[in-house]
């Protein structure tokens, strides 16, 4: 059951479109929270705002901040939408979001070629983008958020700092993950909207911040790799499947080549393709090992880019595997554009 305080906001810390960050007094005591103004609107310091506790009390990744589910300080709030199409449906903070499909009928056309990296970690999407643009100089990578982690794309420090520097071309929001720069109702047609919209010559497809495992082989969000690979098998693009690896984890199952992305490439039904850096890939059931001539250096590429990327809390320093992997991913992707 979710967990509710009532505190008052003492000051804003920071803010970006969709999002403010502050500190709030609950019971004589200071903690860190965010507010999602397009679902609650903006607070303001002295507002008494009603907070959800619960991921903070179970110790969950929410970086330690409480969510503002509501601001008592206001009567009403009226923050119209673009049409009907709801998301987050059928819960007290349902918005119309609006759906580009509306909008962009060619969504539903084929996106012949396009290579579409899954990605089962969020922190996997800069590097698979660093490493794209550094083989490949100027392409155009969108980058399209799922609903199986964060569904605010606010919340992403990484897509905030990619968006600062000019790396991509543009996001979608899809699912009920709302926030991008445009919103599809499904993965299938926000692949359309990325190419035929938003002119991407890569699509990066994973989640936002936050994954779901269980320990056990389906029950993980990250599965939702694998039907985006064959979603972009299906819409004529090149299906890339972004190999988590660790080379260290207290889980052993994540240890080398991580349990989920084993299980994606076993339960996808088309044939991806993996970057063979040498280790494991060749092992791997239903995908295509391809020898990628070279990987760019995560670490400088962070450096170059003043970006910060840790994986499972660890740096590249720490798990150069983990991070060169998914920069194969990319450099991979990038080799395939026609």
């Amino acid at each position: 059951m979710p967990s509710f305080r009532t505190g008052r906001v003492l000051r804003l810390t920071s803010q970006r479109p969709g999002l403010q960050r502050l500190v709030v007094s609950i019971d004589g005591r200071e903690h860190p929270a965010f507010a999602l103004v397009d679902l609650t609107g903006p607070v303001d310091p002295g507002d008494e705002v009603v907070v959800n506790t619960t991921a903070v009390e179970l110790g969950l990744g929410t970086g330690g901040d409480h969510v503002v589910h509501w601001n008592l300080s206001r009567a009403t709030l009226d923050l119209p939408g673009p049409d009907h199409v709801m998301k987050l449906r059928y819960t007290s903070l349902q918005l119309d979001a609006g759906t580009a499909e509306l909008a962009h009928p060619e969504c539903d056309r084929p996106i012949d070629g396009t290579p579409v990296i899954a990605c089962s970690l969020h922190s996997q999407v800069p590097l698979v983008v660093l490493a794209a643009l550094a083989v490949r100089p100027g392409l155009r990578i969108a980058y399209v958020m799922t609903d199986g982690g964060a569904l605010p794309l606010a919340l992403s420090e990484l897509v905030a700092a990619m968006t600062e520097r000019d790396l991509l071309c543009g996001t979608v929001t899809a699912g009920h993950a709302f926030g991008g720069d445009l919103e599809a109702v499904n993965v299938a047609s926000a692949l359309g909207l990325a190419v035929h919209v938003q002119g991407a010559d890569v699509v990066v497809v994973g989640m936002g911040p936050g994954v779901v495992g269980t320990g056990t082989e389906l029950g993980t969000t990250a599965l939702e790799a694998a039907t985006t690979l064959d979603l972009a098998d299906a819409a004529g693009g090149v299906p890339v499947l972004c190999v988590r690896v660790a080379t260290r984890d207290d889980r052993a199952r994540h240890v080398g080549i991580s349990h989920h992305t084993r299980t994606i490439a076993r339960v996808s039904r088309c044939t991806p393709l993996v970057a063979d850096t040498g280790g494991e890939e060749r092992d791997l059931e239903g995908v295509v090992a391809t020898a990628v001539p070279v990987v760019p250096d995560a670490a400088a590429l962070l450096a170059a880019h003043d970006l910060d990327v840790r994986t499972m809390g660890r740096g590249p320093d720490e798990d150069p595997a983990a991070f060169a992997s998914a920069c194969a991913a990319g450099a991979l992707a990038a080799l395939r554009v026609p």
